[in-house]
């Protein structure tokens, strides 16, 4: 995949439909008169990360149960692992693993009772389920806890069994519906880090929807965006960032000369400079070139500096510049 995203998103060749982890053509899904996907179209590539988000009501659920083959779409197509959704719905569901945000666990079982289960109702022979249960549990670190009752597992651990579960039959794509809703700090990284286990060291293709922003911006290598039931941008959290604001330094100071103003707007990567009698905003399309030279504006001017901090741009700020109107969105990414 090129290191160059683009923030507009992109338009699926028929090759996509037997190339890419999964790729969507005009999927569309109405519940009577509303429209929930209105002419998706998407591509994941086989071995990375995909974080998908959008606001409530989007879409996002929509489609990962069009994926799932949990609901059938009523236009356009969509194939998880070169397998259409709709003709082939059982060979997807062998190709995939799934876990939702609500995990359907049994407090009663043990961890091991679990995931035996689950291999066994995927068809598993009695050999392969050992050695599928050896390496899951090597993938997820669950110890000794895989032989205690689910019952009495942490947040963090149940999220672990789960993927253990949706991993048992060796997917080639795994879907992850919200996997760290409810989770404290110290659960969530652990979650994080398993899935950045098992797409490194696997290959796995993952498809992320996720609430929290951060959570998208550690994990996912793309991102793509839904509003009103269409794909609005993607492209790598990094650009999207830069794409939407500048970065912001602001210096306290204990007073300034214009020209120091002058000066700093004369710098390279600077695209806009205000200032009042104690504070200079400065806006810089890269901070890290920028840092130096504005330190040594400062220095040459003999300004006492109170304060110097930096803002860069986050996911929020894409999120919520993609939850604006049409034209300012249009503006944003032109």
């Amino acid at each position: 995949m090129s290191e160059t995203p683009t923030y507009a998103p992109r338009t699926p060749t028929p090759a996509d439909r037997s190339e890419a982890a999964i790729g969507a053509v005009g999927l569309e899904r109405r519940f009577g008169a509303a429209v929930a996907l209105a002419g998706l179209d998407l591509v994941v590539e086989r071995g990375e990360v995909y974080g998908f988000l959008g606001p409530n009501g989007a879409g996002k659920s929509t489609l990962i149960r069009i994926l799932c083959t949990l609901l059938r779409p009523t236009g356009g197509t969509a194939c998880v692992a070169g397998h259409d959704v709709v003709k082939e719905p059982e060979a997807v569901r062998l190709k995939m693993g799934v876990a939702l945000q609500d995990a359907a666990l049994d407090d009663r079982a043990t961890g091991r009772e679990l995931l035996e289960l689950q291999a066994r109702l995927h068809g598993l022979s009695r050999p392969d389920r050992r050695r599928r249960l050896s390496e899951v549990l090597d993938l997820v670190n669950l110890g000794d806890a895989v032989d205690r009752r689910i019952g009495g597992y942490s947040g963090g651990m149940k999220r672990r069994i789960d993927l253990a579960a949706a991993l048992i039959h060796g997917p080639e794509v795994l879907f992850l519906d919200e996997p760290t809703t409810g989770l404290d700090p110290a659960s969530r990284e652990e979650v994080w880090a398993e899935v950045r286990r098992l797409n490194t060291e696997l290959g796995l293709t993952v498809f992320l929807t996720t609430q929290y922003l951060e959570e998208a911006d550690a994990l996912a290598g793309r991102i793509g965006i839904i509003r009103e039931g269409r794909l609005v941008v993607e492209g790598q959290p990094a650009v999207l960032k830069r794409l939407v604001s500048d970065d912001v330094i602001v210096i306290e100071t204990e007073g300034h000369s214009p020209s120091l103003v002058e000066a700093l707007r004369a710098l390279d990567n600077v695209t806009d400079v205000t200032a009042d009698s104690e504070m200079i905003v400065v806006k810089v399309q890269d901070s890290t070139s920028t840092l130096l030279p504005l330190s040594a504006e400062l220095a040459r001017a003999h300004v006492q500096v109170r304060s110097l901090s930096l803002r860069t741009p986050t996911l929020d700020d894409v999120f919520r510049q993609c939850a604006a109107p049409e034209a300012s969105l249009t503006k944003a990414f032109r």
